[in-house]
């Protein structure tokens, strides 16, 4: 059971956007992938073709429902979708504050999927520290921080490097790893962040992913990068960084069959 934890130390740089293709990555090559979705946006399910108006998720019942896999939407092929789904602010602050007093909350709602054989997850969380990445560094086998190709997410790098997300190292099992989002040869600011973030992080940069307004357009229509433009550059990028991924978890093809979790809901 992989589980493959995206953050941030910012907003804004399309975190949640490569989840969905890492996870539609590691579809393609018959992996069963659940994705979670930690951030209260809620936007993660939208990527998969669930509609706007579908408001289920896990948090709203995490307190009542002890297994969370019963929130799964299936969305057709080897993915599945955990949303955060609507909820109050009073139903989002007592969830939080479960994340941070219970050591074992989130291991007891994730239980089955943590425990179903072949399934690889991807989790996205909210920008910034928070109760949800803190309470997940235990469980996950690797963390990928995604950081736009400018001056604003690389003057945040001494946040990730004085574990300031967390209070503590973001992972222990495979480490973290870097993935530098939109590069734009085009701009001499985005070649220079580019060039220095490279030398900076070494091995620690899982890959580097070109601006690519195919992306903007298959989000828009629900999409992922692959099916709207295969030949993209972006999709070159992240099917490339999905086999890095796949190399350091030890991930092992599968056959491509459609095979769901035990519970699911549609």
């Amino acid at each position: 059971m992989p589980l493959v934890c995206i953050c941030s130390p910012k907003g804004g740089v399309g975190k949640t956007t490569l989840a969905a293709n890492l996870a539609w990555t590691l579809a393609r090559t018959g992996s069963k992938v659940l994705a979670i979705d930690f951030d209260v946006q809620n936007a993660l399910r939208l990527h998969f073709g669930v509609p706007l108006s579908d408001g289920r998720g896990f948090v709203a019942r995490s307190e009542e429902q002890a297994d969370w896999s019963q929130s799964i939407l299936t969305t057709g092929g080897n993915i599945f979708v955990l949303p955060y789904g609507d909820v109050t602010e009073a139903e989002r602050e007592r969830f939080e504050d479960n994340l941070a007093k219970d050591p074992y909350f989130l291991r007891r709602g994730l239980d089955t999927v943590l425990n179903y054989p072949g399934l690889v997850i991807v989790a996205d969380f909210p920008p910034g520290p928070g109760p949800a990445l803190k309470a997940m560094r235990e469980l996950a086998d690797m963390h990928l921080v995604v950081m736009l190709a400018d001056t604003a997410s690389v003057s945040l790098l001494p946040q990730i490097e004085k574990n300031r997300m967390t209070g503590a190292p973001l992972n222990n099992q495979r480490g973290h790893y870097f993935i530098l989002n939109q590069s734009d040869n085009r701009r001499h600011i985005s070649r220079d962040v580019t060039d220095f973030v490279q030398q900076r992080l070494g091995e620690s940069l899982l890959g580097v992913v070109q601006r690519d307004e195919s992306v903007v357009e298959a989000n828009a229509s629900q999409q992922s990068v692959y099916d709207f433009s295969p030949a993209s550059a972006a999709a070159f990028d992240i099917e490339l960084i999905g086999k890095r991924v796949a190399n350091i978890l030890n991930i092992k093809i599968g056959n491509g069959e459609f095979q769901a979790p035990a519970r699911t809901s549609s």
